[in-house]
């Protein structure tokens, strides 16, 4: 993967981006939209989502998009898509809240029923800025928690894990050891490591599937430790195969 590459994405992701605001440009809240005072904001909060295309200051974007009783969800995220997006690909999101969070934030919006152009304007800033994480060796947010966003966001793994067998090399190859020394634990014990809202075993089977057959390979070559490659292969074992293998880690649960 070149400089050129890294770049292509960057600008990409940039673009996508633009696209975001010109295509949400004066989107609003719904005018009678409300919430909780108590747990999620004032009135004059509220009413600030009904106001077009001014910014949010950071603790309101975070509860507005984090919130999961609006009446109107779709709107309320059209109303922050612009600003959720950069806030997201800058890592400056709520610490308290996770990346299956965000995703399912754009999930209860349900973008991909909305019109045909707003609908493309979130699916090519998905992937932009996935590919421009697998093309970046630093991040600001790491592969594994973008891949879990994208993922919710969209209620699939398969159009994310293709990109990734399609990027190879550096740092692509860096990011999928990383995530596979973070994930293995919870993969070994058969559990996806993330919380999803649905299809949990048929997220957690595609991704072990994929990491059996793509990872060991790139991953050899990526020069990674001989422990971690015996357990992308234990991932492709079941039972007291997997247990009673000589190189099982030994991991309680």
């Amino acid at each position: 993967m070149t400089y050129q590459d890294r770049s292509a994405a960057r600008l990409r992701l940039t673009t996508a981006l633009d696209s975001l605001a010109v295509v949400f440009a004066g989107m609003t809240a719904h005018p009678d939209e409300h919430n909780c005072e108590c747990h999620w904001g004032s009135a004059e909060e509220v009413a600030q989502l009904k106001v077009a295309d001014t910014e949010l200051d950071l603790d309101l974007l975070n509860r507005t998009w984090s919130a999961p009783d609006w009446s109107d969800h779709a709107s309320v995220l059209r109303r922050i898509l612009p600003q959720f997006a950069r806030v997201l690909v800058e890592d400056s999101t709520d610490p308290y809240r996770g990346p299956d969070d965000a995703g399912r934030s754009f999930a209860r919006g349900q973008w991909q029923q909305w019109p045909t152009g707003q609908a493309e304007a979130v699916r090519d800033f998905l992937h932009a800025w996935w590919e421009a994480t697998l093309t970046d060796p630093a991040p600001a947010v790491p592969a594994s928690e973008v891949l879990i966003v994208i993922t919710e966001a969209s209620g699939t793994l398969t159009p994310w894990l293709a990109t990734w067998e399609r990027l190879t090399g550096r740092p692509a190859d860096a990011h999928l050891a990383a995530t596979v020394t973070e994930w293995e634990h919870d993969l070994l014990g058969d559990e996806l490591p993330w919380y999803t809202w649905e299809d949990e075993e048929a997220k957690r089977v595609e991704l072990t599937t994929w990491l059996v057959r793509a990872a060991p390979a790139r991953l050899r070559a990526h020069g990674v430790a001989e422990a971690l490659l015996h357990r992308i292969r234990l991932l492709g074992l079941t039972g007291d195969d997997r247990w009673k293998d000589p190189h099982w880690p030994g991991h309680r649960y």
